[in-house]
Parts: C-alpha cells; structure tokens; sequence
C-alpha cells in the first residue's frame, strides 16, 4: 500500500469523520449489500479523483470492502481534508492528496493513480479523462469513466462532438437523481453553509449576485433567497435569465449588480466571470465567492494586481485593499467555497450521488459491449437509486397505473 499524504498522524480525526457519515449513507450501504455477492468488484483496480473529504472517503471504503483495490486523489488541492486522507492511508486506500498542493505536486497525484492501470476511474471535472487521452497506455484496462460533475460532462462531450473520445464515458451529472439533488439542494445549503461560517455574517437584508443559473445557481439563489435576502441573477442564457426573473429574482448584467451587491457567487463553470471591471466598481466590503468546479470563475490573479494591499484576515479570508481604499474580501482563495470553505454537500446528499456512482461502476464493470461514446446512466439505475432512498427514509408514493386502464 502506497500513499503521499500531510501527516498519517491525523487517521484518528479523519476515522472519526468517515465513521460518522457512514451511518446516514443508507442507499451506498443498501447498495453494499445489493453488490457484495456478485464478484464484480472483486480484483479489479478503481481510481477516484474527486474531492476529497469523508463522504468520498466512505465511498472509497465500500468498493474496497466489495473486493477492489482502491487509489484516491483530490479533483481539487483546496477541498482536500488531510485528516481523512490520514484514515484512508491508515485503511489501506492508495491515497495520493494533500491540502494546499502545488500544480506540479497535484500532476504527480493524478500520475500516482493511473500508474495503477485502473479498470474504471470516478473523475470529477475531467483531469483523469484528460491525462487518459494523452498517455493512452495507462488506459490498457480501462472498461469506463464515470464523470461527476457539470464541468466534466461538458469536457467529455465536446471530445465526443470532435470525434475524439477514446473510452466509454458514463455522465453521472447528467442523472436526475444527481443535479436534481447534488447541484441544486446539495450546493445551495453547503455554499451558504459555508459563507456564513467563515465570515459570521448575516445573509438577511444583503444583496447577493448569483452568476449563472444553471441547477447550482438555482439552489444558492433559492436558500439566499429563504434566509431572506435580496438575490439578483446575472445570466447570458436568455432562457435562464427568463426563468431567474420568473423565480422572482432581480436579473441584469454582472457590470449592473457589480456596485450593488454583497456576496458574490459565481456558478458557471466558466473562467473569469467576475473580472477587475467588476470588481474595481464593488462597494466597500463586498465577498466574493466561487461554488463551481474550478477555481478561475473569479480572476483573482487581476484582483491581485489592482490591490493595493492584501492581507489574510481569518480562516480563508483575504481582505484585499483597493486604490479607492475599497475593502474586497475574498473567500477560500477562490476555491470551490463550499468545501475549500467548508464541509462540503450534506451526506444524504451525496449518498445519492455516490450511490448513482458506485451502481454506474458496477454498469460499467459488467458491461461487455460499451463503445468509445458518452453514454447517460440508464434509466433503471436512476430510478432505483431514487427508489432505494425513498424507502430508506419510509417514504411511500403512488403506483403508476397510467397504462393499466388503456
């Protein structure tokens, strides 16, 4: 077992973590049982680059338990937990993940992890996938890639659209049972969970600007809105921007709500949607915060060239000091807020999304005729993963008899 972590010394607190999202994990745990029986697992080699934190390590956890040899890194250096990294090290996962990691120390992760030759991978925005259609000879056993997120999918199917993609690609974000849930209620409560922990301010009576309104920007919008602030919704959608408006939000461009606002949060998945024009006009004070995937929503490095000063004022808030003696507070160095500033998505939450994920590997493991295209989770496997939590939480629904009578 092989492993390039922070400190081993820290498995105790990352156990304690693991074994606490465990107990509400009911459809993952369902799933063990469903799968521990069949050998699917068994033997094969899995690699996870996700972000790394208990409800991804207690995913690791159970493909190992089901026979799997297991290697781990972070999508993300800043929403990776070392204590958790610890406790995988210390159950025999391969984990590969620190903190804070350089750009060069995470290249060396992502290489740590397909060294394995895995049989499938759990990628999350597409840095796996990536590094697959460049070295190609790390991918001799690969049967599948199961995409998590937004980002992702969007990488996976522009490959396809150019006639590029090389393996079989399964697009967990596209799911109901995923962005219904994980993007929309899973982002919306932990981004503002978040904010609200590391700056220790009220939301109510604020002005907040939510730029994008894809399923995440929904969610933050609808929790800044019941924690009773003032939202408006930046778009260049114009779908979207109709649908924020008839969601009862105030909807213009960013350079209109940039004097206006007090958090800032982008959620677009795309690069420098809050620039220096923005920010030069934002009132003294303002936050900003970024709830998607990568961490260049916000330009940051032009927020550092137009301060004058910049200073580290609590637990991953930097003040930067304007010309106009402006005080702009940046959150989580422009990390994904929700976990480089948090504890990430609920854990029944993201039993759903791991669960989608865990039965998609399972899919993609016993598949035997899967070609070189991106491919949505079958139907059967949304459903029952939806199924499977509503009857852990004793909830019951009405039987289809649409077509009984016909």
């Amino acid at each position: 077992m092989n492993y390039d972590i922070r400190d081993i010394n820290l498995a105790p607190a990352g156990q304690e973590k693991i074994d606490w999202v465990a107990k509400w994990m009911k459809v993952v745990n369902g799933l063990y049982k469903k799968f521990k029986d069949d050998d699917v697992f068994t033997g094969k080699r899995i690699a996870i680059c996700i972000h790394l934190e208990a409800k991804t390590a207690y995913l690791a956890l159970t493909i190992q338990r089901l026979g799997a040899e297991v290697w781990v890194t972070s999508s993300n250096p800043l929403s990776t937990k070392d204590d958790v990294c610890a406790a995988l090290a210390k159950n025999g996962v391969h984990v590969f993940a620190k903190h804070g990691a350089s750009q060069e120390e995470y290249r060396g992760f992502i290489k740590a992890i397909v060294d394995a030759k895995p049989h499938t991978v759990v990628d999350d925005g597409g840095d796996i996938c990536e590094f697959f259609h460049k070295n190609p000879e790390y991918a001799v056993n690969l049967k599948g890639i199961c995409e998590e997120t937004t980002s992702g999918v969007d990488r996976l199917k522009e490959l396809e659209k150019q006639g590029k993609l090389r393996y079989p690609s399964i697009g967990i974000n596209d799911a109901q049972s995923k962005y219904l849930f994980d993007n929309r209620y899973g982002t919306g409560q932990s981004t503002w969970t978040a904010i609200t922990h590391l700056t220790n301010m009220s939301i109510a009576g604020k002005v907040v600007v939510i730029v994008g309104y894809g399923w995440v920007g929904r969610g933050v919008a609808v929790r800044a809105q019941g924690m009773g602030a003032e939202v408006i919704v930046t778009e260049i959608d114009p779908w979207k921007g109709l649908e924020a408006r008839m969601d009862g939000y105030k909807v213009m461009p960013i350079a209109d709500a940039a004097p206006l606002g007090d958090f800032f949060v982008t959620a677009t998945g795309e690069c420098m949607v809050i620039r220096t024009e923005h920010i030069q006009n934002m009132k003294d004070g303002a936050f900003l915060s970024n709830a998607g995937h990568f961490d260049f929503e916000v330009d940051v490095p032009g927020l550092k060239k137009i301060a004058k000063s910049v200073e580290h004022v609590r637990d991953e808030i930097d003040e930067y000091v304007l010309k106009n003696d402006h005080r702009i507070y940046l959150l989580a160095r422009g990390g994904i807020i929700n976990i480089a500033g948090g504890l990430g998505h609920p854990v029944e939450i993201l039993d759903l999304s791991f669960a989608l994920q865990l039965a998609s590997m399972h899919y993609v493991l016993s598949a035997t005729d899967l070609e070189a295209k991106f491919y949505r989770v079958p139907d059967e496997i949304d459903e029952m993963i939806v199924r499977e939590r509503l009857k852990a939480d004793g909830i019951a629904i009405d039987e289809d008899i649409r077509y009984k009578y016909r």
